[in-house]
């Protein structure tokens, strides 16, 4: 045990998971790779967990940050803050959302509290829909909606949470259904949950579930969703903590594969707009945002230095069409691991889209998750050079691979390449 490791144990709580028999330090990072403490150098292909969006030391951001730190660092939300009226005017436009005003947080799971707040305090309602398999943030309110066991340490919420079939296509009780018939009956499901409860304030929904596994329903599931969810006055809330800013490549928010009935009512984002700095928050349309009748302000939400940061990287990653990449490079590497995949009887699936891919593992010759052998991956990945994620429902068992999305064509054979080893050498 290093000393590091060993004074993380003193003084850190038991539950915060650590990567590997023997956790990293990353001491640094350049483009798509990070180097630890010991000088050994790695592909990532996790980003600090879907974070690390362009690139590592990016200088565009590096420099934003360096110059706003030498005017001013933080005022809070009482003072008037150009750097965050810049971006929330820059993400309202790309939003999709009418009327869209914008409230910045410094994380994912504020952001995910702040939409239930709107949504709850909107619609005079405590009842919440969410979706199996779902993960939403560590906060009370948030783990009161997590749909995933594994993250999900209590069962005291602050609100009533009904959980809806359909954000995991090929498991469940219609996993045996063709797409209209899996959207279909995830609709009558929905339907007959809002035929025995209270009106719900909102449905929160993952387009492409993070923590579960990168699993997502068919193309269209939220669309019939929101006609039904309309017909009853109740919100959707979209989470695209992980799915937002063009990583799935085909959209740039997670939520427009399913648009034919319009955008959510609410946004949520965080993780990859700062590229690493802490910036989270929530778009809705303005009759939602301004529901509030009591003063509220956030102490470091859209603090200067953190706009800043956001600011230049979503720049960089429009002005370099990132999304185009994430789906080019994206699609070659999905490709290329089904490729292996095919060859190897524990791998039951290759999903996603972009730079968002999730690889399911099980035991050979039966459907049963495999979180040993996940594990095992994961380590002979690290040896390799290739640093990567995991997750899953019921069982960890999925493997997570989310580059930066300016990854090369090039660095995806590598790591592909690695991934492979890793993967026969567990099978």
């Amino acid at each position: 045990m290093n000393d590091l490791y060993a004074r993380h144990r003193n003084v850190l709580p038991d539950w915060l998971a650590l990567y590997y028999d023997e956790p990293l330090e990353i001491s640094h990072g350049e483009g798509r790779h990070v180097w630890d403490s010991a000088g050994n150098k790695y592909l990532d292909f996790f980003g600090g967990i879907l974070t690390t969006m362009t690139a590592h030391a990016l200088p565009e951001v590096t420099k934003a940050v360096g110059e706003q730190a030498g005017r001013i660092i933080h005022s809070s939300t009482l003072y008037l803050n150009r750097p965050m009226v810049e971006l929330a005017e820059r993400i309202a436009k790309v939003s999709g959302i009418p009327d869209a005003r914008v409230f910045f947080t410094t994380s994912g799971t504020e952001a995910n509290d702040t939409a239930l707040l709107l949504a709850t305090t909107h619609r005079r309602s405590n009842t919440v829909l969410a979706m199996r398999n779902s993960y939403h943030g560590r906060s009370f309110s948030t783990v009161g909606i997590t749909g995933n066991r594994g993250w999900s340490p209590t069962s005291l919420s602050p609100l009533q949470t009904l959980y809806v079939h359909g954000g995991v296509r090929t498991r469940g009780p219609y996993a045996h259904l063709d797409d209209r018939a899996f959207i279909d009956a995830c609709v009558a499901d929905l339907r007959d949950i809002l035929g025995h409860t209270r009106p719900p304030a909102a449905l929160i929904a993952e387009p492409i579930q993070g923590v579960g596994g990168f699993t997502s329903p068919p193309d269209g599931l939220y669309a019939a969703f929101r006609d039904v969810l309309t017909e009853h006055g109740v919100l959707w809330i979209a989470d695209e903590v992980q799915t937002g800013w063009g990583r799935t490549g085909e959209h740039f928010w997670g939520w427009q594969a399913h648009a034919r009935s319009g955008p959510p009512d609410l946004v949520t984002f965080a993780k990859g707009i700062g590229n690493g700095m802490s910036v989270g928050g929530v778009i809705a349309r303005a009759e939602i945002m301004n529901c509030l009748d009591a003063n509220s302000i956030s102490t470091f939400g859209g603090t200067q230095i953190t706009m800043a940061a956001g600011l230049a990287n979503l720049a960089y990653l429009l002005e370099h069409d990132l999304q185009g990449n994430a789906r080019r490079v994206g699609g070659l590497l999905i490709e290329r691991l089904r490729a292996v995949a095919a060859q190897l009887p524990g791998v039951r699936e290759v999903r996603g889209r972009g730079l968002m891919i999730g690889i399911e593992l099980v035991r050979p010759g039966t459907d049963e998750a495999d979180p040993r052998a996940a594990a095992a991956v994961l380590e002979a990945a690290r040896e390799g050079g290739l640093l990567i994620g995991k997750g899953g429902g019921h069982n960890t068992s999925a493997l997570r691979i989310a580059p930066p999305l300016s990854l090369t064509v090039a660095e995806a054979e590598e790591g592909a390449a690695i991934l492979e080893h890793a993967l026969r050498s567990t099978y």
